[in-house]
């Protein structure tokens, strides 16, 4: 296990201070972040900013502006999801792999009753995806569009069964709610959208998120970098949230924010 640093639990106020330190299985954490979810699908948004909102560091990826509190966080969300939602522009820039539970996390998961093995799935209108994604044993589910130039051949590289057309009104665009509805019709209904900001921003303004994640990391980075959502219009109404908890360490800020849907 890596060295990771203790968690003050700040938030609710009207409780005391907790010191949530590092163990390997994680089960204070686990049990913090395992409530609130529902029957029916559950999206949680995990994603990270700098204090001057920037969504990465000058080098366009978030592994530059997160650190050790934030991975304890990150990995008991996975362990927690049915399947990791991602943006294929994520994927590329991030460099996903298929993913793994940490061993030490896997009875907990089991006891929640997730099955063993954490699915991805990307989202792509186009359907251009890292071939050191598509060529290994454990190809993500591919959520794309009809009219994708490469759909035949992502057919034929990870199994006709693993690609999903969710085709949107607008020609060319992934729609949303068809995607969750899709994974939701697989069993996945625990999901973990990591990004990118585009597609999380997309699920915000279909009403699906129910909850965000969100790490402050302590720094200014200036620059062009984008925000955690990012969409050519105003969300319409802005999304009203609740404050769950807010963790602390180090100067880092993990907050966890249920979403006031619109349709509630």
């Amino acid at each position: 296990m890596p060295d990771l640093p203790a968690l003050d639990l700040l938030v609710p106020v009207d409780a005391p201070v907790r010191l949530l330190a590092p163990r390997s299985d994680e089960a204070e954490l686990v049990a913090l972040f395992a409530s609130g979810s529902t029957g029916g699908p559950h999206v949680r948004a995990n994603m990270v900013g700098t204090v001057d909102g920037a969504a990465t560091g000058a080098n366009r990826v978030s592994g530059s502006i997160n650190g050790p509190a934030d991975f304890r966080v990150f990995r008991v969300l996975r362990a927690l999801a049915d399947v990791v939602l991602v943006g294929a522009g994520t994927v590329r820039a991030e460099r996903y792999t298929p993913l793994d539970v940490p061993a030490e996390l896997r009875a907990a998961r089991a006891a929640l009753g997730r099955a063993d093995a954490l699915e991805l799935a990307v989202v792509t209108a186009s359907g251009d995806l890292p071939d050191s994604l598509l060529d290994t044993d454990r190809p993500p589910l591919v959520l794309t569009t009809g009219s994708a130039p490469s759909l035949d051949t992502l057919r034929a590289r990870v199994g006709a069964d693993r690609v999903i057309v969710a085709d949107a009104g607008v020609p060319g665009a992934v729609d949303p709610r068809a995607v969750i509805a899709a994974l939701a019709d697989r069993g996945l209904v625990h999901v973990l959208a990591e990004g990118g900001p585009t597609l999380l921003a997309q699920l915000v303004d279909a009403d699906l998120v129910d909850e965000l994640c969100l790490t402050w990391s302590p720094q200014l980075v200036g620059g062009p970098a984008g925000r955690v959502t990012h969409l050519p219009t105003w969300f319409a109404p802005a999304r009203a949230l609740t404050l769950s908890h807010l963790l602390h360490a180090d100067g880092v800020l993990l907050g966890r924010w249920q979403v006031v849907r619109l349709g509630a």
